[in-house]
């Protein structure tokens, strides 16, 4: 299958995330935040990445602009629960970004699961 990537501060979502796409059978990276992302990313190029927006140090929307000049092609997925800005705000910005699926906190899991199978085809 493929090499995904999660990004998400919170260790706790980012775990499950991440054993949801290796049941499916895919490779798993998983980052605490935007700059490990980076480093691994620039190491071990993922397909797709799924990520937070708010986050520590290097946030996704960063994220998802430094992956996309590193690897076009690179699938994005970002969510957000908004924190003190608008969940909607965040998203968008996103999508502008380069984000292919946005979703807000809490994650839909099956609707997650589609969006991964279609954007890897």
């Amino acid at each position: 299958m493929a090499l995904i990537m999660v990004v998400d501060d919170d260790a706790q979502l980012r775990r499950l995330l991440a054993e949801l796409m290796r049941r499916d059978g895919h490779q798993v990276l998983e980052a605490d935040d935007g700059d490990v992302a980076l480093r691994l990313f620039r190491q071990q190029p993922a397909e797709l990445i799924i990520t937070d927006i708010l986050m520590p140090n290097t946030e996704g929307l960063e994220l998802i602009r430094r992956t996309r000049e590193l690897k076009p092609d690179v699938r994005l997925i970002a969510f957000t629960g908004g924190g003190r800005l608008d969940p909607e705000d965040c998203l968008k910005f996103a999508e502008g970004m380069g984000a292919d699926r946005v979703f807000t906190k809490p994650v839909p899991l099956a609707e997650l699961r589609l969006a991964v199978a279609e954007l890897l085809g």
